[in-house]
């Protein structure tokens, strides 16, 4: 009989595309089969987040993790010694009973998250099943057809991901008319390079910088004016908006959202939450938007539920840092109608466990789940497998530029090749598909 037992985990630091430290893991079997995960990290991070351990002190800047690097050796490695990696729950529980707190405070989400994803990944190897395929198992699920994401693609930055005056922070296309994930691809990098050429002629050499996540960066301007210069690159590249392709926002309003005023600034103007409603309204009317993520401040609960009552049949309403992957804040966001999907973050809540528990909490409610990267991003492609063994129809991952995002988008082009007629491309029902698979 095989064993898949744990015989050694080792952690270090390494680089993230910012250039700060992150935690990498690897775990051993008995069998000899290695498991290897790098943990991402956010920019703009929610304060309900589970905490991501810093070093403090003058080491990049206060940003080493040789803290969270040491838990993994000297703590986890040792607890989970000889445990079976095929128990992901088993071992995930250890790994928070013994960190002790309820936001990974001791031994840091870092840590915990590398380790979670290793032995999942370790796992798969040893079992010689696609990561994917494990990933399903480990939802309690089991099919051969396999769901292929619509990527959310940023293709322009504003906000604390790039400069400018423009304060929302992701611009995203969503290529809904395309007949696969690797036409869709196709399509958005082909508008990306006429947009490059259109924020250059129209903005200026410095707009075609791109900010942390590959899009874009520097408008001096409003809102429509990203959402303008978006559409003339969808119309000048050959595709039809709305049929083909669609916009998707990520505001991030905790980040300009005043807590003392109660207000939020756009656009040159302190906006009320009722306010910012009607500005989102008309934005919706004017232009092909599908998907507004994170449009009102992390507790800004009444406005949340406001504005999914009101528009939540005809958009999709995420939320991110109003959940942040924790199954108390979904379970109260389900309760009360706050939102209408989740933007899934394993390093919001610290265990691949507890991931798949809050997207499964999501599908019960029958609302959809994006897998989403963060800000801060290595060449590691779980969340490419975690979108596809989900099967949630959707994947938010950054441009089609910098390699460490384009890594999750070709590890998506892999998955639906070795998929072949057993993958399904969820294209313009990235919002339904997942109810009827």
């Amino acid at each position: 009989m095989k064993s898949f037992e744990i015989e050694k985990i080792k952690a270090r630091w390494v680089l993230d595309s910012r250039g700060f430290p992150t935690v990498e893991s690897d775990v051993w079997l008995k069998d000899g089969t290695l498991g290897r995960a790098i943990v991402p990290s956010g920019a703009s991070t929610g304060i309900h987040e589970a905490l991501e351990l810093r070093d403090g002190g003058t080491a990049f800047g206060g940003r080493h993790v040789t803290k969270a690097v040491e838990n993994v050796n000297t703590k986890i490695a040792p607890a989970l010694k000889n445990l079976d990696a095929l128990d992901q729950t088993i071992i995930d529980t250890k790994m928070i009973e013994l960190d002790g707190t309820t936001t990974k405070s001791n031994l840091g989400t870092n840590a915990i998250l590398s380790v979670s994803w290793a032995v999942a990944k370790a796992a798969a190897s040893a079992k010689r099943i696609p990561f994917y395929t494990h990933i399903t198992t480990l939802a309690g699920r089991s099919t051969k057809r396999y769901i292929m994401p619509t990527p959310m693609c940023n293709v322009v930055n504003g906000g604390k991901h790039g400069a400018g005056t423009i304060v929302v922070q992701e611009f995203m296309l969503q290529p809904i008319g395309a007949s696969s994930f690797t036409e869709g691809i196709r399509w958005i990098a082909e508008i990306y390079h006429t947009l490059k050429k259109l924020m250059k002629d129209t903005f200026g050499e410095h707009t075609i910088l791109v900010g942390d996540e590959g899009g874009f960066s520097g408008i001096e301007g409003e809102v429509k004016d990203a959402l303008n210069i978006l559409s003339k690159a969808v119309e000048e590249t050959g595709y039809q908006l709305k049929s083909e392709i669609s916009f998707t926002l990520d505001p991030a309003a905790s980040e300009f959202f005043d807590e003392t005023k109660k207000t939020y600034f756009i656009d040159g103007k302190n906006l009320t939450s009722g306010e910012l409603i009607d500005f989102w309204a008309q934005l919706v009317e004017e232009y092909p938007i599908s998907s507004i993520e994170d449009g009102f401040a992390q507790d800004d609960w009444e406005y949340w539920i406001a504005f999914t009552n009101k528009y939540g049949k005809k958009l999709q309403i995420v939320g991110d840092d109003i959940y942040v992957t924790n199954k108390n804040r979904i379970e109260r966001a389900i309760k009360h109608g706050a939102g209408n999907a989740l933007l899934l973050k394993c390093n919001q809540i610290g265990t691949l466990t507890e991931a798949i528990e809050a997207f499964n909490m999501e599908l019960q409610a029958g609302h959809p789940t994006i897998v989403s990267h963060r800000s801060g991003e290595t060449e590691d492609t779980t969340i490419s497998h975690l979108a596809v063994g989900l099967s949630t129809g959707q994947i938010k991952t950054g441009s089609v530029a910098r390699s460490d995002r384009n890594a999750k988008y070709n590890e998506l082009i892999r998955i639906e090749e070795d998929l072949g007629e057993n993958g399904i491309y969820a294209g313009r029902n990235f919002r339904t598909i997942f109810l009827k698979h």
